[in-house]
């Protein structure tokens, strides 16, 4: 199998924030069956968030389909522990096909992709006639394609968290034109309120790296409240899948 490769970076969201990570959602995928001259090309994609989940997936699919001859595959995973945009961890396998037939042009297909965190498996069936090492090339790289257009994806995003205190009567209203405002930006999200006996704190998320939310709680609070820093978390949100 191939060293690890660096990645490029990952696509940064809008004014400069911090970058997020493209991969698949979680659970099973679609599988796709390219036919190229009697021969079956059965292929599936899997999230895979690290290098044993990725090596698990690739042995689940080859006890699946015991009696096939290849299992060709590739994956590309975070380094254990990296935020995102982070150089990643890329592996091949062409499982008996002759040399950078197989795994590396599945390799390619994820790379250009876009994914981390995401393996594909090509299970291959001989159809009787040979395809040349020029066929193998353009069959295991349009059976990967199609796997990863079938796949449903999410981009994974850190974002910074942030703690508003106010008395309980000014709370519910302050939640609301938070949200308008969260719904109008497109960064700024409310992600819960805590209740006490007098005050209460709405917890709010923004992108790192972006604008903070200072001015905004100044301006909705007449300077009665301020946000304070509480830490990030990673946040999935849904994509449509590619056209």
């Amino acid at each position: 199998m191939p060293a690890d490769r660096p990645k490029p970076a990952s696509p940064t969201s809008a004014g400069g924030a911090a970058p997020c990570r493209l991969t698949l959602a979680p659970g099973e995928q679609p599988e796709t069956d390219l036919e190229v001259r009697r021969s079956h090309f059965l292929a599936r994609a899997e999230r895979a968030d690290d290098e044993d989940a990725a090596r698990s997936f690739i042995a689940r699919v080859r006890s699946r389909y015991p009696d096939a001859r290849h299992h060709c595959s590739a994956f590309i995973v975070p380094q254990p522990g990296a935020a995102p945009g982070s150089p990643a961890i890329e592996r091949s396998s062409d499982d008996g096909e002759p040399s950078g037939t197989a795994g590396q042009p599945i390799l390619e297909v994820l790379r250009g992709s876009g994914l981390t965190g995401a393996a594909v498996v090509v299970t291959r069936y001989f159809g009787g006639t040979l395809l040349g090492t020029g066929g193998l090339v353009r069959a295991y790289s349009e059976a990967a394609s199609q796997a990863l257009a079938a796949a449903a994806r999410v981009s994974i995003s850190e974002r910074a968290l942030w703690e508003v205190r106010v008395p309980v009567a000014r709370a519910g209203h302050l939640e609301a034109e938070l949200r308008a405002a969260g719904a109008a930006s497109g960064a700024l999200a409310v992600e819960g309120t805590s209740w006490g006996a007098s005050d209460a704190v709405v917890l709010l998320s923004t992108p790192v790296g972006g604008p903070s939310p200072d001015d905004l709680i100044a301006s909705l609070t007449a300077g009665g409240a301020k946000p304070a820093p509480v830490g990030t978390r990673l946040v999935e949100s849904p994509l449509r899948p590619p056209a």
